[in-house]
C-alpha cells in the first residue's frame, strides 16, 4: 500500500505537453475586469503555450440559471474571447458541459478528495454564512473539485489565476497528489502550476477601489461591460469615485489612494505602459484632465471588441461551429487520458 501521509511534491516528475486551461463562467456579461485580467492574458499565451479555453457552464449552475438565457450567455462568452483575439484554430473553445470528462473525474476525485480540504476553502466559507447557509447547493461546496477536474482531465501543467483562485489551485494540486499517491501511479497527473497574470490581473470597482470589479455587484456603474456603448463607457469613468488631490509623479504617491490606483492601473493596461509611465505624463494634474484621456483611451481599446462581440452574437451558427470543432478537440484529446485513469482506478474494461 501507498504510504498517503506523505507530502505532495514540490513538482511532479511529469514529462507531457505545457498545456493551459482557464474557463470563464456565463452568467451575467463580462467586464473590462474580465477582459484585461484575462483575455487579453489569453491572447498572449496562445504565443507559448497549447491553450484549451472553457465555458464553464456547469459551474454556472451552482446558482440558479434562467435555462432558456444559459445557452446564450454560453455563446456571449465565447464571442468575447474570439473578439478578444482567442484564435480558435490555435487554440480550443468550447463548453465545459459538451465534454463529459469533466463530470466523470470530478466524481473519480470526489472520492479522492476530503471534506476539510473543502471546508477551508475561503469562497466557500463566505458564501455558507448567514440565514440561507442550509439552502446553498452541494454543488456550490463540491465545485473546486470540479474545477481540480477541468484541469487534469486534460493534463493541463499550467493556471492563469488572481488572488481569488490561488486556493483552489493548491487543492487541484492537493487532489492530483493524492490521486497519483493512492492510486500507485506517482507520475500519472502533472501538478498544475500557477501563471501569474501581471499588470491588469485585479481590475477594482469604479465606485470602491478595495473591491474587485464583478459582474454580481448590483450597481452597473461599478463596471464597464464589454458590451457599453461609447457614451456610456465616457460616462462611467467620469462618474468613477477619484479624491480631490492631482495626481501624484511616482508611484508610492498612489499608496492609500486606492481609486486612483486604480484608474492609474486601467490606463497603463490599456496603453500598453508602466503606471510609472503613466504618472510622468499625468503626475501633478487633477482628474479633470486625467478622466477624459483614459474615458478616450478605453473606448478606442474596448470598441472594437464590443463591434466584433455584437457581430458574432448577431450569428450565433458562427460561434456554435466554433463550440462544436472545439468541443471535438477537447474531447479527443480527454478521452485517451480519462481511458487511461479508468485503467488506473481499476474500473472495468472489454
Amino acid at each position: 500500500m501507498p504510504d498517503l501521509t506523505k507530502p505532495v511534491p514540490a513538482a511532479p516528475a511529469y514529462s507531457g505537453p505545457t498545456r493551459v486551461f482557464s474557463g470563464v463562467q456565463p452568467s451575467g456579461s463580462l467586464h473590462l475586469g474580465n477582459y484585461l485580467g484575462a483575455l487579453v492574458k489569453f491572447v498572449a499565451m496562445q504565443d507559448s503555450h497549447e491553450c484549451i479555453f472553457c465555458v464553464v457552464d456547469l459551474h454556472a449552475i451552482t446558482v440558479p440559471q434562467d435555462p432558456e438565457r444559459l445557452a446564450a450567455q454560453t455563446r456571449e462568452i465565447a464571442a468575447a474571447y474570439l473578439a478578444s483575439g482567442v484564435d480558435p484554430k490555435r487554440s480550443i473553445i468550447f463548453p465545459q458541459s459538451a465534454v463529459t470528462a469533466h463530470a466523470e473525474l470530478a466524481w473519480i476525485f470526489n472520492c479522492v478528495a476530503r471534506m476539510g480540504w473543502l471546508e477551508r476553502m475561503t469562497q466557500y466559507k463566505e458564501k455558507s454564512q448567514g440565514k440561507d447557509a442550509e439552502n446553498i447547493s452541494v454543488g456550490l461546496f463540491d465545485y473546486p473539485v470540479l474545477q481540480a477536474a477541468d484541469i487534469l482531465a486534460y493534463k493541463a501543467t499550467h493556471v492563469p489565476v488572481g488572488e481569488d483562485q490561488k486556493q483552489h489551485l493548491e487543492l487541484s494540486r492537493d487532489i492530483a497528489g493524492r490521486f497519483n499517491r493512492e492510486f500507485n501511479a506517482p507520475d500519472f497527473f502533472p501538478l498544475p502550476e500557477p501563471l501569474h497574470q501581471g499588470p491588469g490581473a485585479r481590475i477594482m470597482s469604479l465606485r470602491d477601489g478595495s473591491k474587485k470589479m464583478s459582474k454580481s455587484d448590483p450597481s452597473d456603474a461599478s463596471r464597464i461591460n464589454l458590451l457599453d456603448e461609447a457614451d456610456s463607457i465616457a460616462k462611467k469613468i467620469k462618474r468613477a469615485t477619484s479624491d480631490s488631490e492631482p495626481l501624484p509623479e511616482t508611484v508610492d504617491g498612489l499608496k492609500g489612494r486606492n481609486e486612483a490606483a486604480n484608474l492609474v492601473g486601467i490606463y497603463a493596461v490599456l496603453a500598453g505602459q508602466t503606471e510609472a509611465d503613466v504618472l510622468r505624463e499625468f503626475g501633478g494634474k487633477g482628474f479633470g484632465v486625467f478622466k477624459p484621456a483614459l474615458a478616450e483611451l478605453a473606448v478606442a481599446k474596448l470598441g472594437p471588441v464590443a463591434t466584433e462581440m455584437r457581430r458574432l452574437m448577431a450569428d450565433p451558427a458562427e460561434v456554435d461551429r466554433v463550440l462544436r470543432d472545439g468541443a471535438d478537440r477537447a474531447r479527443a484529446i480527454a478521452a485517451p487520458i480519462m481511458d487511461d485513469v479508468r485503467r488506473v482506478v481499476g474500473f472495468w474494461r472489454p
